[in-house]
């Protein structure tokens, strides 16, 4: 064996062995590691206690109470010096000339100068008071002996003994005397105890007054949440707001800004303000900052609403409890009250709650109506739910079409006299040739003797936009959709638009995503009530409810696609608008579609009984992968449960119970396609039927269902 040999005498621990195959190998132990500096590990351990929260809090303690004892002795110095001086009067003199009001400028001029004439004479008067002081002195001095003696002569007749005459001088010189003994006693105790007894009075003054920097303040104060709103917090956030002229005027003012306040009101589930804002500062820079004086107010953006009052300068700030607006609203008095009616002309619909927590009523009387936003915000459901009520008016007639055809007012059916579903230019083409029809109408109801009324009728369209992009054109050559005069659909709502509400002929419309194309300029300033949900620009907002609302502070496109649906942005004299205002915010009621079944039910219970026409003749052969190919749209692909529902929407005589998953398969797998697997469900993909089509057509074989 062969290896290296290590002397007993200066290694006495065993070597370490590593066994190589026949031959063993001693390998020395490695040298220990050098020891960690003394200064290393101080600063090591000194590291862990800064950075442990204990010691921080610790910390942030001690600064507070400190700071709050300078902090007090700061105010307690500016009010004893505003108290001797007319500094005070100052400051609301630059207030007023910064807000441009002159006379109370001038008003508190005056009492200023009053102040100077008070304090002047009262330094006047010092300089004969120690004379008069001394008079008066000497005075009362011999005055209270003189007293003292006629006492003292009384008792000692009273007492036949002359010595009562020095009594009542003794007493008086005995309690003097005690006087100055308890002040012995006490001035001591006192000259020790006192200063301890003025800090904590300075300590008092400055935790009411939080006069620490924020990070020492506790960690409910330094976060702000659920912070309540005063009248320092709201002109704080002001002056913070990057507005220069609003920063160097409130600086100016001799109150602080608070000049600028009106008194703070509950509105609901916050509170609301206005602020007249100074000489120089616009109401739109302040508009324009609402997220960075959200922050300032400690809340999120979607909890601060601006808005324009009628006065001057003004703007009206509604600053919602903190996480109040992510609670759900109640649900709708459709729901609840089961034995609730409607009045087309006297009364207004129960749509939801506005921002102070009151019922939102609006009135549909004689008023076209426009509601638009972002895909799946709560627009169809916002409008249904007006229709849901309004059909619980049984002299309102409904013609209806619902160009997303996924069932949403399959409800419907027996209540409306036209119900078309689908998004097809089929169905466009129904519904063109639907409102056409209620033009006929609204002629014959003009041309009837003055005086007739005539009954409720509302053409309501969902979905609008897609026969406004309708690329069909017919037979006499005019297109369907579109903006121009030849446009079919956009010229028979501008008839309505122009005519209808003087005979009650009312156009509802429900779009998605409005721009000029799919949503024409005549057509939006048409409708009386406008109202929008999440939008994602200005110019958006602008398009869904006019230049005067989102002027006075109406901003749809703030709204948080998602979080917020169900809240719309509404503009119309037929809801309760806080004066000056141009449009109110409604959380509106969710109602569900097995809800809205009940209601309808209702409603139908009301009536006679209405035949429900359709897109199609019911009588009519239905090609059924014709149908297939045109529920898709313009999809690529649906689920196999999608397809049977809108065919169902389509057709449900044709496509009704009798249809399912196995009965649509057998129907593709007749053409050579059948429905596959994606994702773990089962799908129909637009190609494949297109092309089961076009091969069925080509080989001139036909399959109807019915």
């Amino acid at each position: 064996m062969s290896g290296n040999v290590v002397p007993l005498h200066k290694n006495p621990d065993p070597p370490t062995t590593t066994d190589t195959g026949p031959n063993l190998t001693v390998v020395p132990d490695p040298a220990p590691a050098a020891p960690v500096p003394l200064w290393v590990r101080s600063g090591r351990a000194v590291r862990r206690i800064v950075i442990d929260e204990r010691t921080r809090e610790a910390g942030r303690v001690a600064v507070r109470h400190s700071m709050y004892v300078v902090g007090g002795t700061r105010i307690m110095a500016r009010r004893t010096w505003d108290g001797r001086t007319g500094s005070r009067y100052e400051r609301m003199l630059r207030a007023a000339e910064a807000a441009g009001n002159y006379e109370v400028a001038q008003e508190w001029e005056e009492r200023l100068q009053r102040f100077r004439e008070a304090r002047h004479r009262r330094r006047m008067d010092l300089l004969h008071s120690p004379l008069d002081a001394a008079k008066g002195a000497a005075v009362g001095t011999g005055m209270g002996m003189g007293g003292l003696v006629a006492l003292g002569i009384v008792m000692a007749i009273h007492n036949s003994d002359v010595k009562d005459v020095i009594t009542p001088l003794a007493a008086t010189i005995d309690f003097i005397a005690l006087l100055i003994r308890i002040v012995q006693i006490v001035w001591g105790p006192a000259l020790t105890i006192g200063p301890f007894l003025a800090l904590l009075a300075l300590w008092s003054v400055g935790r009411k007054q939080q006069a620490a920097p924020n990070w020492a303040l506790p960690a409910t104060v330094r976060s702000g949440e659920g912070e309540p709103i005063t009248p320092s917090i709201v002109v704080k956030a002001l002056r913070d707001l990057g507005v220069p002229a609003l920063r160097n005027a409130i600086k100016e003012m001799g109150d602080a800004g608070a000049a600028m306040l009106g008194p703070i009101r509950i509105a609901g589930c916050g509170v609301e303000v206005d602020v007249t804002l100074p000489s120089g500062v616009a109401t739109n820079e302040v508009q324009n900052k609402r997220r960075k004086l959200a922050e300032n107010l400690t809340r999120h953006e979607h909890e601060v609403f601006i808005t324009i009052p009628e006065a001057a300068r003004t703007v009206r700030l509604w600053i919602a409890d903190s996480g109040a607006l992510d609670e759900p609203i109640g649900p709708s008095p459709l729901v609840t009250d089961e034995t609730m009616t409607a009045d087309y002309a006297k009364g207004r619909a129960p749509w939801g709650q506005d921002l102070r927590g009151d019922a939102a009523a609006l009135s549909l009387y004689q008023r076209h109506l426009l509601i638009t936003g972002l895909s799946n915000q709560g627009k169809t459901v916002a409008l249904r739910s007006l229709a849901l009520w309004l059909a619980l008016d049984k002299s309102v007639q409904f013609l209806m079409g619902d160009l997303k055809g996924v069932g949403d007012w399959a409800m419907f059916d027996g209540l409306a006299s036209t119900l078309i579903q689908g998004p097809t230019d089929e169905h466009v083409i129904a519904v063109t040739e639907m409102v056409e029809g209620a033009v006929e109408e609204m002629n014959r109801r003009i041309q009837a003797p003055p005086g007739t009324t005539f009954p409720p009728l509302i053409v309501m369209v969902d979905e609008a936009q897609v026969a406004f992009m309708c690329p069909a054109v017919g037979d006499d050559k005019r297109p369907y959709g579109g903006s121009k005069s030849k446009s079919r659909y956009f010229m028979a709502v501008r008839k309505i638009h122009n005519q209808g509400r003087a005979v009650n002929v009312l156009m509802w419309q429900g779009t998605q995503d409005p721009t000029n194309e799919n949503l024409p300029k005549l057509v939006r300033e048409g409708a009386h009530t406008r109202a929008s949900l999440a939008l994602g620009t200005e110019q958006q907002a602008r398009m869904a409810l006019g230049d005067k609302a989102v002027d006075g502070g109406a901003a749809p496109n703030l709204l948080r696609p998602g979080l917020d649906r169900g809240t719309l942005v509404v503009a119309s004299d037929g809801i309760a608008i806080p004066q000056g205002q141009s449009s109110i915010t409604v959380r509106t009621h969710y109602i569900d579609d097995d809800a809205a079944k009940a209601i309808t039910e209702r409603a139908k219970a009301l009536r006679d009984g209405i035949t429900t026409l359709h897109a199609i003749d019911r009588g009519e052969q239905r090609d059924a992968l014709a149908d297939i190919a045109d529920v898709f749209g313009d999809a690529p692909r649906l689920r196999t449960n999608e397809v049977l529902k809108r065919l169902h929407a389509l057709d449900p005589k044709v496509y009704g119970d009798q249809w399912t998953n196995d009965r649509l398969k057998r129907e593709l797998e007749e053409h050579g396609e059948e429905p596959k697997k994606s994702h773990g469900v089962m799908v129909v993909h637009r190609d494949h039927v297109l092309r089961a089509l076009a091969n069925r057509d080509g080989d001139g074989s036909a399959s109807t269902a019915g």
